[in-house]
């Protein structure tokens, strides 16, 4: 009859009721839709695909987050058996000598129990605690997966930037190369000064001097990736048959603010921090009400081996624990309770807030990538143009050497920086579908409830 009247008082909190969530994302750029599956499936590179499925099933600190989940789920079981009697049993025996020199043996087997009846709540808002924090240690993973995944995209892109611009490097050192054979030919027939040779030799060593920065670059987009999918970190992984940047072709659709209640992984988790919390104040209200317990034992035995169980004594006690006073201590704790539940829910809407920023931070990213991209193939297209036109005109002799090494200059620029533009758009959608958390199910790890 105690234990049926039993039930904590948890506070009933619901974050996200203080925000009013706008019906569509401000930003009005969105993604090419139509893709079902996971988000990073749109780049159309099988082996970004691969370097994912790797690392979601070799990543070090996924294996650590699963491990705890099952420590999670671990402390349900135990927090619910405290709701259950426990019984142990024991059994003793011992001999001595008398003064005759006879031996004198005896033995005794018991059982003994206790039952703490959750008459003020207390076990069940353990329990309630336990389930919450096993669903943070789920959410905790959905969100290690959501963040790896988009880790290793990022990385697979930065490593086809490094790659490019290599390549890059390679197609303008033979340029520049090319026009030093020109300066020199014209130089040696008395048609152009040693200062021109010297320029047309800086430019070329300049342009050499980037390869450094690039082989690091590329070294540490490896490196980067090799730990990512639980590889140490030692040959660099081949780039494919191509080092061009992996152009987005269509994704799932992004959703509606709404959805990131659901779809974010790390809100989840917040969610879930504050279920912990107002089990916390569950916890400590139970402690201003009286505690009941039994507890009881049957002690078999008798003064030798053969008469073990020739007696039998049976106790059964009852403790009732009230409180009385304490100075106020526990309507202090009850107090710290309810304020680290304020916390966890101020907490909560600040991520909720930061969430939708990072999401429109993200479409307005792809915006202005996008138009950065079209306006430096533009840029490019003239800049050939112009350096094939200022060389024409340098080989009649119709144009300084000046001229011409300024408008390579800006040849090699303009490339480099439609790579760079390239890059940077597909990094956009990158922090897109991570920001809006679709690479991952509401719950990735299903928790036992009923439990």
């Amino acid at each position: 009859m105690a234990s049926g009247c039993a039930g904590p008082s948890i506070p009933d909190v619901q974050p996200a009721s203080g925000i009013a969530l706008p019906s569509e994302y401000y930003a009005d750029t969105r993604p090419p839709a139509g893709l079902d599956d996971v988000w990073w499936r749109g780049f159309e590179d099988e082996q970004l695909d691969a370097l994912v499925e790797k690392a979601l099933k070799r990543n070090q600190s996924l294996e650590a987050s699963r491990q705890r989940l099952l420590a999670a789920k671990a402390i349900i079981r135990a927090e619910q058996s405290d709701l259950l009697p426990s019984v142990d049993g024991q059994f003793s025996a011992d001999g001595a000598l008398d003064d005759g020199g006879n031996t004198f043996s005896g033995s005794r087997a018991g059982l003994f129990g206790s039952w703490t009846i959750d008459f003020n709540g207390r076990l069940s808002a353990e329990t309630a605690r336990a389930l919450a924090n096993a669903d943070g240690a789920a959410y905790f993973l959905a969100d290690q997966r959501r963040l790896i995944a988009a880790a290793v995209t990022s990385q697979h892109i930065e490593l086809k930037r490094s790659g490019a611009r290599l390549e890059l490097l390679d197609q303008s050192t033979d340029l520049q190369q090319q026009t030093l054979r020109i300066v020199n030919l014209r130089f040696e027939a008395g048609l152009s000064s040693n200062l021109d040779v010297r320029r047309a030799a800086a430019d070329v060593a300049r342009t050499r001097a980037q390869r450094g920065p690039l082989q690091l670059a590329r070294a540490r987009a490896a490196n980067a990736l090799s730990v990512l999918v639980g590889d140490p970190p030692s040959a660099v992984p081949p780039t494919g048959n191509s080092v061009s940047i992996p152009d987005y072709r269509e994704g799932p659709a992004i959703g509606i603010p709404a959805d990131l209640l659901r779809r974010r992984p790390d809100l989840l988790l917040a969610e879930a921090d504050v279920a912990a919390a107002a089990a916390n104040v569950g916890i400590e209200r139970a402690d201003l009400l009286p505690a009941f317990a039994l507890s009881g034992g049957l002690l078999l035995g008798d003064g030798s081996v053969e008469g073990l169980f020739a007696r039998a004594l049976a106790s059964l006690a009852t403790a009732l624990d009230i409180p009385v006073f304490d100075g106020g201590r526990r309507k202090a704790e009850v107090d710290a309770a309810k304020a680290d539940l304020q916390a966890e829910v101020a907490d909560y809407r600040q991520s909720l807030l930061e969430t939708l920023a990072e999401v429109e931070s993200a479409i307005a990213a792809i915006a202005s990538a996008r138009e950065r991209k079209e306006e430096l193939e533009k840029a490019v297209a003239e800049s050939e143009a112009a350096f094939n036109q200022s060389n024409a005109l340098y080989r009649e002799g119709l144009a300084s050497l000046f001229d011409v090494l300024d408008v390579q200059r800006q040849l090699i620029s303009s490339r480099e920086a439609l790579i760079d533009g390239e890059a940077d758009l597909s990094q956009s959608y990158v922090q897109l579908y991570s920001a809006v958390g679709s690479d991952v199910p509401p719950r990735a790890e299903p928790q036992e409830a009923e439990l």
